[in-house]
């Protein structure tokens, strides 16, 4: 699976084009929201990460390290104003965390999790379809799946991979079920 397909399904599996898409080509380093990201912050994106991408039989998002990528693609590849509604939603998530269950995101179970998780999601599929702006969730989901599969774990451990270069076989045959391949 090479770059663009990737963003071609982040877009399936969000709704909207990838935010922050052009740096995936064109890297912008920016001092815009250096620093901005604390300890707390990385671990409530690894865990809203892991809700999203949990372990089973294969690694989860947690063990690709998903919050430490959301945290250096947000403050290096995003706008400004991309970046402020990244944060704002990191505080919406803790608030209606506690509104919902009394307790912040961190200290909910995994089913309050991931409930909390769908509901965000279906709310951040409405916002698409009705203003401009992207929903702070969509931006968490995309770089989840993004930072996974573009991730040595998610890479070697739940797509086939082969070291670039590797040789040709224009006709490989497909069985059912195999995964599919990270690079081509």
């Amino acid at each position: 699976m090479n770059r663009r397909e990737l963003l071609k399904l982040i877009t399936v599996a969000t709704g909207t084009a990838m935010i922050g898409g052009n740096a995936v080509f064109a890297y912008s380093a920016s001092d815009n929201g250096k620093g901005r990201f604390s300890a707390r912050d990385t671990r409530l994106l690894d865990e809203v990460a892991e809700t999203i991408l949990p372990r089973t039989d294969t690694p989860g998002a947690k063990d690709a390290r998903v919050g430490e990528f959301m945290t250096v693609f947000v403050t290096d590849c995003y706008t400004p104003q991309e970046q402020a509604i990244f944060h704002d939603g990191l505080v919406k998530l803790d608030a209606l965390s506690r509104a919902e269950y009394d307790r912040d995101f961190l200290n909910l179970d995994a089913g309050q999790r991931e409930t909390l998780v769908r509901r965000l999601d279906a709310q951040a599929k409405t916002q698409a379809a009705s203003d401009g702006d992207p929903h702070y969730f969509t931006m968490i989901k995309q770089l989840t799946l993004f930072g996974f599969f573009t991730s040595e774990v998610g890479a070697k451990e739940v797509l086939r991979y082969v070291a670039v270069p590797g040789r040709y076989d224009g006709c490989t045959p497909y069985e059912q079920g195999q995964p599919a391949w990270a690079t081509t």
